[in-house]
């Protein structure tokens, strides 16, 4: 806690249920978001915010923000076999995110889009959006063939110059037995990254994440 920092009041706490982010990104990202300042910023995948609200938190304190985030809020997989009740999940996402603007010193525009990444990213697409992005999140189904989607039409979104991250580069829903490879991340983004080879530049980071920087359409 900042001791220059009163304590928050109760009510603008924020409601999260585990601690994924701070375990897997929040390390990375202290060191590489405020070297990087992003203004606009999709996130493919939101959850309860964590990342959102870290970035909202981080990034407000300096600069106006612009945040998109996409989420079905129905669980993958791994979320429905556990019986996790995606509608308070989305509840808290929703709450989070207004507490985050609250919370933000400068004007911080969220917008939510509810629906499949593919349809949402390619009416992005549609709608003139190409290279509007200068940070992409990658955190949303790990079917390896919608990771491959989010990747290509995130890339077309995103800005020479910006950063795609790809969270879960290695998860497996069996992490102690043989994975079917076609739901994991790790064959995606590998096929990604080797195809755009020539377009893109694999930035040093830890093997749980992948974060690669765009250098060309």
């Amino acid at each position: 806690m900042n001791p220059s920092r009163p304590p928050l009041p109760s009510h603008l706490n924020y409601q999260f249920t585990n601690r994924w982010f701070d375990d897997n990104s929040r390390g990375v990202w202290d060191e590489f978001i405020p070297k990087l300042m992003p203004q606009r910023i999709l996130e493919i995948g939101a959850y309860e915010g964590a990342a959102s609200c870290y970035l909202i938190d981080v990034l407000s304190r300096q600069q106006s923000l612009e945040l998109h985030c996409i989420d079905t809020w129905e669980g993958s997989l791994e979320h429905q076999a556990s019986g996790i009740d995606m509608q308070a999940v989305e509840q808290r996402f929703l709450t989070n995110i207004g507490i985050a603007k609250i919370r933000s010193p400068h004007p911080t525009r969220v917008f939510v889009h509810k629906g499949r990444s593919d349809r949402e990213l390619a009416g992005m697409v549609h709608d003139g959006k190409q290279g509007y992005f200068d940070f992409i999140f990658v955190d949303g189904s790990h079917m390896a063939s919608d990771v491959l989607l989010d990747a290509l039409l995130g890339f077309r979104l995103l800005r020479v110059g910006g950063i795609m991250a790809f969270d879960d580069y290695l998860w497996s829903d069996q992490p102690q037995g043989q994975p079917n490879l076609l739901r994991t991340p790790k064959i995606a983004i590998d096929s990604f990254t080797n195809i755009y080879s020539g377009k893109l530049k694999l930035l040093p980071k830890h093997l749980y994440q992948i974060y690669i920087e765009k250098i060309s359409d």
